[in-house]
């Protein structure tokens, strides 16, 4: 069933950042646009050039307001340590947040239960803590950030402006559609 259109479900779990122990919790998503980015496992091989890559657009992210939150079943210990061993992860400044418990993963519906880890699964959520974006990706398919980028862009102009919809491939500064029965049969 698709989370689309639906608020977060409560939680609460415990993240690594900035050389930090902290708790988030689903209320920490309300009042900003962020980006939950699951993935499988912390010292693997696709994960951490899809966290590096994430890091790359984390100032752009945060111009936008965003907050990311990158999510593993890996504990918040686990992130520390990753943190501090691996030169690649030891760049990240996002919350690294530890679901052990699995109750994320589930409440998202990306756990993969006879593994005991996540999909690759990349959600938006707007500042009302409902989700506006799915994308989930097998275990072997690293994601793009900057697609993510332009995807936040798009849902924060169509919430600024909901007689717009965004067509393919738009880009910030160009032209939307209007929807409307002058429109029907002529896309």
């Amino acid at each position: 069933m698709s989370l689309v259109g639906k608020e977060i479900l409560p939680f609460k779990a415990e993240a690594y950042q900035d050389g930090k122990f902290l708790e988030v919790t689903h209320e920490d998503f309300k009042g900003q646009w962020s980006v939950v980015v699951f993935y499988p496992a912390d010292f693997t091989f696709v994960c951490p050039t899809e966290l590096e890559d994430l890091q790359s657009e984390y100032d752009n992210l945060k111009e936008l307001g965003v907050e990311v939150y990158s999510v593993s079943t890996d504990t918040h210990f686990t992130h520390k340590a990753w943190h501090d061993n691996s030169e690649t992860i030891g760049k990240i400044e996002f919350v690294m947040v530890g679901d052990p418990s699995h109750t994320l993963s589930k409440n998202f519906n990306v756990l993969i239960e006879e593994e005991g880890v996540a999909d690759r699964g990349t959600f938006i959520i707007d500042p009302d803590g409902v989700v506006q974006g799915v994308e989930i990706n097998a275990g072997n398919l690293g994601r793009d950030s900057s697609a993510i980028v332009k995807k936040i862009k798009a849902a924060q102009y169509v919430r600024n402006h909901p007689d717009e919809v965004c067509p393919a491939k738009w880009k910030e500064g160009s032209k939307t559609l209007k929807p409307g029965l002058d429109l029907v049969g002529k896309i």
